[in-house]
């Protein structure tokens, strides 16, 4: 985000390499499941990055591989100028995971309901910080939960999760993610389960703690969403990055006909009217896929070489990209759909 004296670019917070994860499934039949194939992500010092798709997209399982919780099948993680794809020291991912902790989607599960919030509080900071006393970890505690909203932090450290609302258990995600002093949160569908009175509270949340400094990656499939926090925006299908760019860019002139599949279902008065799209229920393929890009089976615009060679992220414009054979062949589409010629 912000570029050294010397007119360098920053070198990103985090930033992923060739990012790939399979699962064999099958049995004997020895398939192999691509759930995230080749993905190159950066995200910046008190940046919000937002990871889009549909469910099965893959970006859950980015979320988890950068949470060390699986390990990648090949490419690399590096973060604070470390490779940290290959941490196996217990020490070393504690270390890694403090600073930059999970939020899960789902509230309740999160937490467990035979324990106090106070002691889910204080467990996490003696793994996360040992170096602090019993009183100063009762203190960074209060004022974790004090800063995301929860007042009075030392009432709500007394109670369990069934007393407080799923607005306020997803708070309490934040309150022990930011009580570790992290530097980037991994924030996956952290509103999907909460009321829609309730998620702008949480959003808005989220946009304080970047001024505080934090960076995130916010996993989505809600593109409104995306567009309120957000400085960019990356797009997944099937385990590929199809689109990424500034926020305002990329859901103001989408490229990648999936984005304009995406931005044709949002109830938003700023977002692409119509787009033409192929079968909308068609699943994304990606047991054993080959060759091909993966979103032709859906796409009004599939030409032959779609089913033969899979597109790369190709510079649409400053930082802006996208991976389409037909859209980014020296054609661009206007908010309306239509083909420039030659643009």
């Amino acid at each position: 985000m912000h570029a050294p004296s010397s007119g360098q670019p920053a070198e990103p917070l985090l930033r992923t390499v060739g990012l790939t994860r399979h699962f064999r499934v099958g049995g004997i039949f020895g398939k192999t499941l691509h759930a995230v194939d080749d993905v190159d992500l950066e995200v910046g010092e008190a940046e919000i990055v937002a990871l889009v798709g549909e469910s099965g997209s893959g970006k859950s399982t980015v979320a988890r591989l950068l949470a060390r919780t699986y390990p990648p099948t090949r490419g690399a993680i590096w973060f604070a100028g470390r490779d940290i794809s290959r941490l196996s020291s217990r020490s070393d991912l504690l270390a890694y995971r403090g600073q930059v902790p999970m939020v899960f989607q789902d509230p309740f599960s999160s937490l467990n309901p035979v324990h106090t919030i106070g002691y889910v509080m204080r467990r996490g900071l003696r793994l996360h910080r040992p170096e602090l006393s019993r009183p100063e970890r009762e203190a960074a505690a209060v004022e974790a939960l004090e800063t995301v909203g929860l007042v009075p932090g030392r009432s709500t450290m007394s109670k369990y999760p069934h007393e407080l609302s799923g607005g306020q258990r997803q708070r309490v995600g934040f309150a022990q993610a930011i009580s570790w002093r992290p530097r980037l949160i991994l924030a996956d569908e952290p509103v999907s389960m909460l009321d829609v009175s309730i998620r702008i509270g949480v959003l808005n949340l989220m946009l304080a703690l970047r001024e505080r400094g934090i960076s995130f990656l916010y996993i989505t499939h809600d593109i409104a969403s995306a567009r309120y926090v957000a400085d960019r925006v990356v797009v997944m299908y099937a385990g590929h990055v199809v689109e990424a760019g500034p926020t305002e860019e990329v859901l103001h002139r989408p490229v990648h006909p999936y984005t304009r599949l995406l931005l044709s279902a949002v109830p938003d008065p700023r977002a692409s009217a119509e787009v033409a799209v192929g079968d909308p229920g068609e699943p994304p393929r990606v047991i054993n896929p080959g060759e091909g890009c993966r979103f032709r089976w859906r796409c009004p615009l599939a030409v032959e070489r779609c089913a033969m060679v899979t597109p790369r992220l190709v510079p649409i414009s400053e930082g802006h990209a996208a991976a389409c054979h037909v859209t980014t062949a020296g054609k661009a589409l206007t908010p309306e759909g239509a083909f420039i010629e030659g643009a």
